[in-house]
């Protein structure tokens, strides 16, 4: 008789719990696979152009953190750069590759096989920066920073807005 009792007070508490329990709600906070393609039109849910205010209504652009500025749920590792409210530029992370397999310690000789059109950029003489080298593609560009043997950080976006970056030597916070 004891058991019976246990199994009914046991079954009406999971469905209390069960039909009390709030409702499952998407949201693009997931975590990222390690290895995540960045292309010249932006990541899966994120596009080169997209407004601040669009990014913050769906949930993506994410003010409330730590840090220098404003991160992407779910790309907590990219840094967003924002020019009259537009997303012009993405910093990568080092687990971000471009679709030809370019990451954060690809020797320069991969990269120059990966992108046989590279314009060389040189930081200023004196300062502790690296040099880049541009790889256009209509308005969109990477830029790839690196240190004479391989890429150190990597920069997608509008292709001015990249190569003015590296002028100003300006970085992402």
């Amino acid at each position: 008789m004891k058991l019976r009792q246990f199994a009914v007070i046991a079954g009406l508490l999971t469905a209390a719990v069960v039909s009390g329990s709030p409702p499952t709600v998407h949201t693009p906070q997931t975590p990222v696979a390690a290895g995540e393609v960045l292309d010249l039109d932006g990541l899966h849910d994120v596009d080169f152009g997209d407004t601040e205010s669009e990014l913050t209504r769906r949930g993506i652009l994410r003010t409330d953190v730590a840090g220098c500025g404003p991160t992407l749920a779910g790309h907590e590792t990219i840094s967003p750069v924002f020019i009259d409210d537009r997303l012009v530029l993405l910093w990568l992370g080092d687990s971000t590759r471009t679709p030809q397999g370019v990451t954060v310690g690809t020797p320069l000789d991969e990269l120059r096989t990966r992108y046989p059109e590279l314009t060389p950029l040189d930081a200023p003489q004196g300062t502790y920066r690296f040099d880049g080298l541009l790889a256009r593609h209509g308005d969109r560009a990477y830029l790839f920073l690196h240190d004479g043997r391989e890429v150190r950080k990597i920069i997608a976006g509008y292709a001015d807005w990249a190569r003015r970056l590296f002028e100003e030597g300006v970085g992402p916070c």
